[in-house]
């Protein structure tokens, strides 16, 4: 092979293995947080914390990783991209080692507040990196590896995670992800040249917008995994936190639109087809991110499926996001009318969530598949036609800023979509248990006769007969523990149904992305 030839394919070898790279450096990220909330409440269980704490747990990866996007054009300026991922995959690392070895609710949540300093970096950064490291021609084909590594380790995350719990558990869902970060690390060394992004002029280090953007996003996500505890006991309280919290943000934006030099770079970005585009993808966090946390609850805990099965199932509706996204890659250049997608996207998660409602209790799993595969479909049709739209408003020249501040708002609305799943499920949970538990009166034949039942099966185990009447009242009272925990989950798809077609009807009267 003649010089030039081989110059030309080590060159365009190189190429293929950044794109790749890129790739799964965000598929990491997406794997592992994949991974983390399917198998929030093992995890929090094998700590000794109930479930409801993992909006906290949420929180502080949240805050840390707006910290680093918020951070991510000073750093880069500063020490270029290739050092602000190696520190970023350092930060992750260590953070990902903590969570592992955590044995309380305090150490897990710092871990996941440093995990979330590396983690945050990954998705902007790695998406920013096309544009600059690829030629036009080469952009599409690392833009599609890009959105199908998301699509693939979304496929893989909870069946993954289901099988290391069931089998090594729990904190291997953070020990498998560690090799991946030094073959990342010695990619990046290697792959990505040493001065990318790194400016000529000194970056002008201020500290007070970055107290205030702690000071703002900690008032607010403090809000969210309080509200559990404060929303019905002490309203007032949560609502002075939030008053804190928007006050804060409110002055932080102030600050940013008036610096010469700010982190968000806001002045840029009051572009209508951008500010839609921003609404329209806080919709889909929303709604995709309740969903995440609702459904291994109704599976494994309400309607009683296998761990391992309810992996196999959220792998399935992800299998199916997959299969979609090629066929969109594919075919989507010919459909001009991409609002269409959009809505017919809502439309069908509308569609999951109502079929989801209506799975009687004694369903098999095989009755879900209908609605996962109608479900795959929203991932796809939603978001990817709300990700090209978007950013077109913007410009090459804006994409990054405006991308930095997307991944923000990413990051809120999947820490707020949590926080609201975990704390409406509890609160339906009462409200159905308080009802149920309500009809078990002397009075109620049934419930008497049950009672009766299982108390005369405990004497017959050799209970005496005030030990029988006590395990019955128990037995009894887990029935209607678990009754109420899915009749919570089957009302939380009715709301989550009419919030997906209300996002519908946003998409059909909006005039910006079309």
């Amino acid at each position: 092979m003649k010089p030039a030839r081989w110059q030309h394919f080590l060159h365009r070898e190189k190429q293929l293995l950044l794109m790749w790279l890129l790739g799964a450096l965000v598929g990491m990220e997406f794997l592992e947080n994949g991974m983390f909330v399917f198998a929030s409440s093992h995890i929090l269980g094998g700590i000794g914390v109930a479930p409801r704490e993992f909006a906290q747990v949420q929180a502080a990866y949240a805050v840390g990783s707006m910290l680093m996007i918020a951070m991510q054009q000073w750093l880069t300026r500063h020490f270029g991209y290739r050092h602000y991922l190696l520190l970023a995959l350092l930060l992750y690392a260590v953070g990902d080692l903590a969570s592992a070895n955590a044995n309380n609710l305090a150490e897990l949540t710092s871990a996941r507040l440093i995990q979330g300093l590396g983690g945050g970096a990954f998705f902007i950064s790695t998406r920013v990196l096309i544009p600059m490291l690829f030629s036009p021609a080469l952009r599409p084909k690392a833009t599609r590896i890009f959105m199908l590594s998301i699509f693939s380790v979304g496929a893989i995350g909870p069946l993954l995670s289901a099988w290391l719990v069931d089998n090594w558990g729990w904190r291997w869902v953070f020990l498998i992800v560690l090799p991946f970060t030094v073959v990342f690390a010695i990619g990046v060394r290697a792959l990505l040249p040493r001065h990318l992004g790194r400016s000529s002029t000194p970056v002008r280090w201020s500290i007070a917008p970055i107290l205030l953007f702690i000071l703002a996003i900690g008032c607010v996500q403090w809000s969210f995994s309080e509200a559990r505890y404060a929303l019905f006991d002490k309203p007032e309280h949560l609502a002075l936190i939030v008053l804190v919290g928007v006050v804060l943000m409110g002055l932080f934006g102030i600050h940013q639109w008036k610096h010469d030099e700010p982190l968000l770079h806001l002045r840029d970005l009051m572009k209508p087809g951008f500010l839609v585009g921003i609404a329209l993808y806080a919709l889909y966090y929303f709604i995709v991110n309740f969903s995440n946390y609702l459904f291994p609850q109704f599976a494994e805990q309400g309607l009683r499926i296998p761990l391992i099965t309810t992996g196999w199932l959220n792998s399935f509706a992800a299998l199916t996001s997959l299969v979609v996204a090629i066929g969109y890659i594919k075919f989507a250049a010919k459909i001009s009318n991409k609002r269409a997608l959009m809505m017919a996207g809502c439309i069908a998660m509308a569609g999951a969530c109502f079929w989801l409602s209506l799975v009687p209790p004694d369903a098999p799993y095989t009755a879900l598949y209908g609605a996962l595969i109608i479900k795959g479909f929203f991932g796809v049709l939603m978001v990817l036609p709300v990700a090209a739209l978007t950013f077109r408003a913007l410009g090459d020249n804006l994409f990054a800023k405006g991308y930095q501040s997307k991944n923000i708002m990413r990051q809120m609305m999947a820490s707020f979509a949590s926080a609201v799943a975990a704390v409406a499920l509890q609160d339906s949970k009462f409200v159905q248990y308080t009802e149920l538990i309500g009809r078990v009166t002397p009075s109620n034949s049934g419930a008497n006769t049950w009672l009766a039942t299982m108390q005369s099966h405990f004497e017959q185990l050799g209970y005496s007969a005030a030990e029988a009447h006590g395990a019955a009242l128990a037995e009894m009272s887990a029935v209607v523990n678990h009754q109420a925990l899915f009749m919570a989950c089957q009302s939380l798809y009715h709301w989550l149904a009419v919030v997906a077609a209300v996002a519908a009807v946003v998409v059909m009267l909006q005039r910006h992305l079309r």
